[in-house]
């Protein structure tokens, strides 16, 4: 039984070695990419082993101004998250823990949001923001960035609220609970794997979004991904500062999503297994 299982075994060994180089190898590539000089990034054949240099970090943040749209990134990301959990937690619980009049047409608007690609919508906020003076701001993107991120907050939230017995509400009912109470001390804490999970598409989403980033701004609240794109001018394309704010980019999105790495598996197996 074992000599037969044994080559399956390492089948799947292989097979799993190949993904995970298959999906390394780009983040590997962007990496050393971003240590090589201008000239050892344009070698033909590449080259593998060469002298790292930190020269493109040097020149994206402190002479390209990297440094300060990844910190326009982190605030306008992080603005965009907390306004999404505060306001998107309570209206989770009001779809998962009442009835009301329109509530399948609401929650059928909430999901369907995300179906909307941003290409369609950048002329007109384009045209908005101008017209209000309030191009290149960063409440600008922290607004547009909310209306998509709220709903993935309410769409995980309100299943994790829908996941918490109805009896818990009318224990604490008895006790005197108010609803705020019931929501803030009883279910909150239990929903909370799936606070983390919307956290973090939510963070993500913001932290990596690109097309408003360079339609809604010019320099004062231009964010880290729009930054990258405007080093490719013409013909004139500087690999190894591309792909040192590129790897810049990424570093923050992993450090978050390693923070909340426990939360993160608990909200997304929750409910497999019942």
């Amino acid at each position: 039984m074992s000599a037969r299982k044994q080559p399956s075994l390492w089948g799947q060994i292989i097979l799993l070695s190949l993904i995970i180089m298959i999906c390394v190898f780009p983040f590997y590539w962007m990496v050393t990419t971003s240590l090589k000089t201008h000239i050892v990034a344009l070698q033909t054949p590449p080259a593998w082993i060469f002298e790292p240099t930190l020269q493109n970090y040097r020149e994206a943040l402190f002479e390209d101004g990297v440094l300060r749209t990844l910190i326009n990134s982190l605030v306008i990301a992080l603005s965009t998250t907390a306004l999404a959990v505060l306001l998107g937690v309570p209206a989770a619980f009001a779809l998962a823990r009442f009835e009301f009049r329109g509530k399948k047409d609401l929650w059928f608007w909430f999901i369907t949001n995300r179906m909307v690609s941003p290409i369609v919508l950048a002329l007109p906020f384009f045209l908005i923001a101008r017209n209000l003076g309030m191009l290149d701001k960063h409440i600008t993107l922290i607004l547009i960035y909310l209306t998509f991120n709220l709903p993935i907050v309410i769409w995980i939230v309100t299943d994790q609220f829908r996941g918490i017995p109805y009896d818990l509400d009318e224990s604490a009912r008895l006790e005197g609970a108010s609803q705020f109470t019931i929501m803030t001390k009883i279910c909150l804490p239990l929903a909370m794997p799936g606070v983390a999970v919307s956290s973090i598409f939510a963070f993500i989403f913001s932290w990596n979004e690109l097309m408003f980033g360079m339609v809604l701004t010019r320099s004062e609240a231009k964010t880290a991904p729009a930054m990258a794109v405007s080093f490719m001018e013409g013909y004139n394309l500087p690999y190894g500062k591309i792909m040192a704010t590129s790897t810049l980019i990424v570093i923050p999105v992993l450090i978050f999503a390693l923070l909340a790495s426990k939360q993160l598996v608990r909200g997304l197996t929750m409910g497999a297994v019942k």
